[in-house]
C-alpha cells in the first residue's frame, strides 16, 4: 500500500487499512515508545493510546509538514513524554534515582545490561551532577533540549551549553580507556 492510499483509508475509517497500519508500524512505533518507558505493560498501554490517537486524527496530519511515519512516531514519542511527566508516573518512581534508571536497577530489559557492559555506568559516574541530568534526560529519556528548558526552568543556552560540555568530557574519558 503507498502511503497516499493509507492516509486516504485512514481517512475513511477502513478498518483493513487500520489493520494494515498496525500490522506495518506497530513494530516500529512501539520501539519509539519503549526507547522512553522502559516498563513494558506501561508502554505497551501508551502505544495502545497513541495509535488510537493515530487514527483518530489523521485529519490533523499535513502531508506539507513530513511523512506519515514521521508524524505517527512523534505522536508516540510525545505521548510518551507526557506519560512520564505525568503524576501516575511520578508517583511510581517516586523513589528511585536517576542513578537507578540509568543503571537499570530498575530495568528489566537487556539494553541497560549491554549498555552498563560497554562502561556507561562508569562515564556517567564521570560526570558532575548537572552534566549527568542533562545527558539522562536527553539519551534516556528523549527529552529535547527545548523541552528540558521549558520542564525543568533551565534556560536554553544552558542546557546546549552542559550537553556539549558534558559530551567532551565522555569524549576525553573513552579517548583514555
Amino acid at each position: 500500500m503507498e502511503e497516499q492510499e493509507i492516509i486516504a483509508g485512514l481517512k475513511a475509517r477502513n478498518r483493513k487499512t487500520v489493520e494494515y497500519l498496525y500490522a506495518k508500524y506497530s513494530k516500529a512505533l512501539f520501539a519509539v515508545i519503549t526507547r522512553i518507558i522502559s516498563d513494558r505493560d506501561l508502554a505497551e498501554e501508551v502505544f495502545h493510546d497513541a495509535f488510537i490517537k493515530i487514527t483518530g486524527k489523521i485529519d490533523s496530519y499535513d502531508e506539507s509538514k513530513g511523512r506519515l511515519y514521521t508524524w505517527m512516531a512523534n505522536i508516540c514519542r510525545n505521548a510518551a513524554i507526557d506519560k512520564t511527566r505525568s503524576k501516575e508516573f511520578s508517583e511510581k518512581h517516586k523513589t528511585n534515582t536517576i542513578d537507578d534508571f540509568v543503571y537499570g536497577l530498575e530495568s528489566q530489559s537487556g539494553t541497560v545490561e549491554a549498555v552498563d557492559g560497554i562502561g556507561v555506568r562508569e562515564l556517567m559516574g564521570s560526570l558532575n551532577d548537572e552534566y549527568r541530568f542533562i545527558v539522562d534526560c536527553v539519551y534516556f529519556k528523549g527529552y529535547t533540549h527545548t523541552e528540558i528548558s521549558e520542564e525543568f526552568n533551565i534556560p536554553l543556552g544552558t542546557v546546549k551549553s552542559r550537553i556539549r560540555a558534558a559530551i567532551n568530557v565522555l569524549k576525553k574519558k573513552v579517548d583514555r580507556i
